[in-house]
């Protein structure tokens, strides 16, 4: 294959941290053979992604990082739950884009009938609904609770755990969901943790976003 293999994990908010939840979760999707996966950073973004102003203000911004890195890569992963700026990037490049959220349901449909989101904030389940909306399977969805903790909150373990298992439990036994959405990348490095505990499948969409750049990239598929 003559063109670069590398997916670039675009993480939009300034959090180096989340970065490297996000770089951590990646390694069973590294491979010899495969392509590169690098997770960068956004220094422009906010801290989190916790409104829609966040979402419009990291559009121009990720855009320009997608120009920037186009020759040297095969896909990108826009690695927010709120998608920001996927459709904008998808104009300034011939590359595979895929955004999180998008992914990460997709990934969930076809593993469970219906599916639950962990929100971290109640403010941040209205954007989801929109977005599940857009995509027609609102028929899919059981639920979107949200665990009430912020994007730098997460990095409390003992704390986030709790309230993410408490989450989804009410998910699964209240609202009749068979597989669960981890609705912010923040939340990477507790799926396995958090699957054991709840007994369902857990989907952390990046690695779900960045298994369907693989494809797409070994593929090299269009849009």
């Amino acid at each position: 294959m003559s063109e670069p293999q590398r997916i670039l994990v675009i993480n939009p908010n300034s959090t180096e941290s989340v970065t490297r939840g996000i770089d951590a979760a990646m390694d069973p999707l590294r491979m010899q053979g495969g392509p590169a996966i690098e997770c960068v950073t956004l220094a422009e973004g906010p801290p989190g992604i916790e409104s829609q102003a966040h979402v419009e203000q990291v559009v121009g911004p990720i855009g320009e990082m997608v120009r920037r890195r186009e020759a040297d890569c095969s896909a990108f992963v826009i690695a927010c739950y709120s998608d920001p700026g996927l459709h904008a990037a998808r104009e300034v490049t011939t590359k595979p884009v895929l955004g999180i959220a998008e992914c990460g349901i997709l990934t969930a449909m076809t593993l469970g009938q219906r599916f639950g989101v962990i929100s971290i904030l109640r403010k941040s389940i209205p954007r989801h609904l929109r977005y599940v909306g857009q995509m027609g399977v609102m028929d899919r969805m059981a639920g979107d609770r949200a665990i009430g903790l912020g994007v730098l909150a997460l990095a409390d373990e003992v704390r986030t755990f709790a309230r993410m298992a408490e989450v989804a439990a009410e998910l699964r036994d209240l609202d009749g969901a068979d597989v669960l959405v981890m609705g912010c990348a923040g939340m990477a490095r507790y799926r396995e943790r958090l699957q054991r505990h709840v007994g369902l499948p857990v989907v952390e969409p990046s690695q779900a976003a960045v298994a369907m750049a693989i494809g797409r990239s070994r593929l090299a598929w269009s849009a």
